[in-house]
């Protein structure tokens, strides 16, 4: 008796949702139109608000406080969500901050597909500062934008040791 009342309270809805998927009503339509309408105005709003404050902070810090904040305030935070409002506070920050004297140093130029050695030292920057989330190194392609491109696309793109000689 159980298995048939869990049955069709499983299947029901199923059933329900696909006819919904299939049939495409008109009043599913709008509902979804304007679901869609009012999530994409909720994200805007998150994503000006998360430049905004990216921008005000970067106004009264340096770049490197910019990016040693981003990536305090994205340790332990999870999902796509959380590193796209960071990355977008770090690219705000940047815009407005003090320059930094060596900044840009030992920074790879950016490319639009990462090297090797780009891999490397986004997660070599992330795991010195013990942050593991993989969010992290979209954050430091963050500091590779800002720096600006590899010089060379074919040249390896971290920077040549000096030599003693």
């Amino acid at each position: 008796m159980w298995k048939k009342i869990l049955l069709i309270l499983v299947v029901l809805p199923l059933l329900f949702v696909l006819f919904l998927w299939q049939v495409n009503p008109s009043w599913w339509q709008s509902m979804k139109a304007e679901w869609l309408a009012e999530f994409n105005a909720e994200r805007a709003e998150a994503a000006a608000n998360w430049r905004n404050d990216g921008l005000a902070f970067g106004r009264l810090n340096n770049q490197q406080t910019c990016l040693e904040q981003s990536l305090s305030n994205f340790d332990g935070c999870t999902g796509f969500d959380c590193t796209v409002n960071y990355g977008r506070f770090l690219r705000a920050c940047l815009e407005t901050a003090q320059i930094s004297e060596g900044f840009c140093e030992a920074v790879p130029g950016f490319r639009e597909e990462p090297t090797e050695d780009d891999k490397a030292w986004a997660k070599d920057e992330c795991w010195g500062r013990n942050i593991r989330g993989e969010g992290c190194r979209l954050l430091m392609r963050q500091q590779q934008l800002f720096c600006g491109p590899a010089e060379d696309e074919t040249a390896a793109s971290l920077p040549k040791p000096e030599s003693d000689g």
